[in-house]
């Protein structure tokens, strides 16, 4: 049957509201999906982000038929009959007749790059329409950025908060201030409840979509099950009214918290279905500034959840186009180290990255805090390779795809830009750990110990780093009071600090359990 254009729909645009819908006919347009052995294995991601994605599309698929499109789905069946998403637009070509190809930019360089070659390949127009979802588009963020040698999202925040009229009375911030960082960053209490996140039960088509993860992707990273994930946009749309229902009031309070055995906290648990597009950004916005208008959450915890989406979401994916694809290689710390083994969950005898880890492996999740102050913080202390770092991070995390975690590691977790993103590398010692979470009560390091054995290897591996990068970063006015402290430092300090951290390297390098 001849079609008038095939509508190809990638595994991070499950909406319904975009233009490349919304511009089609049902009469005279097919969709095309497919679950392509490329996407599932250019990085090993874990078994429960596949989950989540090829169960997600699926249902997605689903609901297109429903709403009367014909739908031409590639089911993964690991046989490489679609390898690649070439090969399945070569295949649907083969079965029928189309005039054009309409895709909507994908979140991703590598991906961009590829569709445009599609065209003379096809032999046939590919249109590449702008992705509606996002609520800065390439040009707004360009405009923003030019001229500046440093890119701080506070001021781009402000604008976006300006031009959407969030959080806005009479063009001034509601509550007089634009951030209320310094009212969310409270440790956790004893005896803190935290309400259960919202668990999704597997229907019949997740079911089959879990078993075929279990056949074909049984030496890839983390657990399967249990399997929670909303795979359907009510389902997700249930996810938001729980987070803000019964999470948001004290999000803002403890969003910096850890705590043992807690690995959900008060966070909103949305960025699986934001990245996937079961969501849409001004949604969730809305929906938790309306929270506060009805009394029911505080504006800390309304601005700071707000502040993520509207402020450093869109900022991460403006930087990310602006600078690749060079942004990809970038290691202003020259840092060489291989990732070490405890990242793939071998055992090791720190707490907070043991719980970190077990947590990642099992839940395809860690809070924020956990990926940049504690997994990340190690990695940049340890001077770990940005390229395995990142490619970790895309693996791991049930919410990860390059355009929103390569800024974030390569800018916010190890500084490899050079402060571009960051205004001073987020270095920390033991003592924040210990003040942010409960991991040091049960950990064999002493975080108050600050050398020898039996001290938290965080404390003199901060001051091993700044020791080593001082050429780096000595000027930059962030650090200065750090550097006074260590230039006031006797020689045997320092040469205590030095031998520690040798020590340290030496017995990591060599994969021995540290």
């Amino acid at each position: 049957m001849a079609y008038q254009t095939l509508r190809l729909i990638l595994g991070d645009q499950l909406t319904h509201t975009l233009p490349i819908l919304e511009h089609g006919d049902p009469s005279t347009d097919i969709v095309l999906m497919a679950e392509v052995h490329s996407e599932a294995t250019y990085v090993r991601h874990h078994k429960k982000k596949i989950a989540l994605i090829f169960s997600a599309m699926r249902h997605f698929a689903e609901e297109l038929r429903e709403a009367g499109w014909k739908v031409l789905y590639f089911a993964y069946d690991g046989t490489q009959t679609v390898p690649d998403l070439f090969k399945a637009l070569e295949t649907a070509q083969s079965i029928h007749d189309f005039a054009s190809v309409s895709v909507t930019e994908p979140a991703e360089f590598r991906l961009l790059e590829e569709i445009k070659q599609w065209s003379d390949r096809l032999e046939c127009p590919v249109d590449i329409l702008p992705d509606s979802r996002f609520l800065c588009d390439h040009a707004t963020f360009q405009n923003w950025a030019k001229g500046r040698k440093q890119f701080r999202m506070e001021y781009f925040y402000r604008e976006m908060r300006r031009a959407y009229d969030v959080l806005m009375s009479d063009g001034s911030p509601v509550g007089g201030k634009w951030n209320y960082d310094a009212e969310n960053r409270r440790p956790p209490s004893d005896g803190l409840d935290v309400p259960p996140p919202f668990q999704a039960s597997p229907d019949r088509i997740t079911q089959e979509v879990l078993a075929l993860v279990e056949d074909h992707f049984p030496e890839h990273f983390g657990d399967l099950h249990p399997f929670h994930f909303a795979v359907t946009r009510t389902d997700a749309l249930a996810v938001l009214d729980h987070f803000i229902t019964t999470r948001l009031s004290l999000f803002g309070t403890y969003q910096d918290a850890m705590v043992q055995d807690e690995p959900w906290m008060f966070h909103s648990h949305l960025s699986f279905y934001l990245n996937c597009g079961l969501l849409v950004p001004m949604e969730c916005i809305r929906a938790a500034e309306a929270a506060y208008h009805r009394g029911t959450a505080p504006l800390n915890a309304v601005e700071g959840f707000i502040r993520q989406i509207l402020g450093w979401r869109e900022y991460v994916r403006g930087l990310y186009w602006l600078r690749m694809p060079g942004y990809a290689s970038e290691n202003a710390l020259n840092a060489q180290r291989p990732l070490p083994a405890m990242y793939w969950g071998k055992p090791t005898q720190m707490n907070c990255m043991r719980q970190s880890i077990d947590q990642t492996w099992k839940w395809a999740y860690a809070h924020h805090i956990q990926r940049l102050m504690v997994l990340g913080n190690f990695a940049l202390l340890a001077g770990l390779s940005p390229k395995e770092v990142n490619e970790w991070y895309l693996i791991v995390y049930a919410d990860a795809f390059e355009w929103v975690e390569l800024p974030n590691v390569s800018g916010m977790v190890l500084f490899a830009d050079g402060g571009l993103l960051a205004s001073k590398p987020y270095a920390a010692s033991g003592a924040y750990i210990n003040r942010m979470s409960n991991y040091c009560t049960t950990c064999r390091y002493s975080p108050t110990r600050k050398n020898g054995p039996s001290a938290c290897p965080f404390n003199y591996l901060y001051w091993d780093f700044l020791d080593r990068n001082a050429e780096r970063l000595s000027g930059n006015p962030r650090l200065a009071m750090p550097y006074r402290t260590l230039t006031r430092m006797s020689e045997d300090k320092r040469q205590a600090i030095r031998d520690d951290a040798a020590r340290f390297f030496k017995s990591l390098d060599k994969g021995e359990v540290v």
